[in-house]
């Protein structure tokens, strides 16, 4: 990170910035013989009373003393992407939000409330992709007052980390005592290279539906009510993967979810048996959904996976898939 000028550092941001990406310098400790700097990037999301605030791309604002800033920049709205699909947030967010259907939704401006009896936050979150229609207290204050009424708690989903994402949002409900609970990463990759991975998809058996077969092997509720099945059913074009087990009525050795929605192929729910793992079938699961997206159309590829996951992390990265944006959801105190 440069902020020489001349041979010197210069504070080159001011409140007016307040809304863009900078990159700024600070003293965090004198020691006896030369001070300690910390850098930080993100979007500047607040400037009063001599304090700054500026969200990063973990989403978790950072407060700095005006006084102790050192240096600072305006920096480009996003890195540049080095791989992968290019494709903008408000491109893919609602891509992926359509691959995890609520069973009950209603708008708040451009804001889009959803419900699905608590099965997946992604489902039992707000979608807040715009404006809400009204000031962000009174927003907040019907939000609560759905989720309530539901018998949920109130999640709002929020995204940081690319161009157009919700650094902003997810500062302002920090300063309301909204916290965040889970962290995920958006991956992106080109589909071909996915379909093209050598594994053994001849033991991958494709379905437009799924069966309780299928549903023992995926451990994400506690009882797959029909608001379960309406969420994993729900999407442009649905495929459900399974590698049957040892035996006739086990569990599948292995599972994957896919949703082709245009361009695009989401794939989820890839769960393998513990007893099978280290044999490949993570791979042949998305190798065989990636095959059958490429015959209807599709051409890049994405998912979700927890920022904390890093074993499933590792084995996406091995696959090509590179990082678009983070997301959060934040719940009130």
């Amino acid at each position: 990170m440069e902020f020489t000028i001349g041979g010197q550092l210069k504070v080159r941001i001011t409140p007016a910035d307040v809304g863009k990406r900078v990159s700024v310098r600070r003293v965090c400790e004198t020691g006896p013989q030369r001070a300690m700097f910390a850098d930080t990037v993100g979007v500047l999301t607040s400037w009063d009373d001599g304090v700054l605030s500026i969200t990063p791309k973990s989403g978790k604002s950072v407060r700095i003393a005006e006084a102790a800033l050192v240096a600072g920049k305006v920096v480009p709205a996003a890195p540049a992407r080095r791989r992968g699909p290019a494709a903008s947030f408000d491109e893919l967010a609602p891509v992926c939000a359509r691959a995890w259907q609520p069973v009950e939704s209603e708008p708040l401006g451009d804001w889009r409330l959803r419900a699905a009896r608590g099965f997946t936050r992604r489902a039992n979150s707000v979608l807040p992709l715009g404006d809400p229609g009204l000031p962000l207290d009174e927003a907040l204050a019907r939000v609560r007052q759905w989720y309530a009424e539901r018998d949920l708690p109130a999640y709002i989903q929020t995204a940081t980390g690319a161009e157009g994402t919700q650094e902003l949002l997810c500062a302002e409900l920090t300063e309301r005592g909204w916290h965040r609970e889970v962290t995920a990463e958006v991956r992106t990759a080109g589909l071909a290279p996915v379909g093209d991975l050598d594994a053994e998809v001849s033991r991958v058996w494709l379905s437009r539906d799924l069966d309780e077969t299928w549903l023992s092997r995926y451990q994400r509720f506690d009882a797959p009510g029909p608001h379960v099945l309406a969420v994993l059913r729900g999407g442009p074009s649905v495929w459900f993967a399974s590698v049957p087990g040892d035996g006739g009525d086990a569990a599948p050795a292995a599972i994957g979810r896919c949703v082709v929605d245009g361009r695009w192929a989401g794939f989820m729910a890839v769960e393998v048996d513990p007893a099978h793992r280290r044999r490949g079938l993570a791979t042949a699961v998305m190798a065989a959904l990636a095959r059958r997206a490429l015959e209807e159309g599709a051409s890049a590829a994405w998912l979700q996976v927890e920022a904390d996951n890093e074993g499933a992390r590792a084995l996406y990265e091995g696959m090509g898939f590179a990082v678009h944006h983070l997301y959060h959801h934040f719940r009130p105190a």
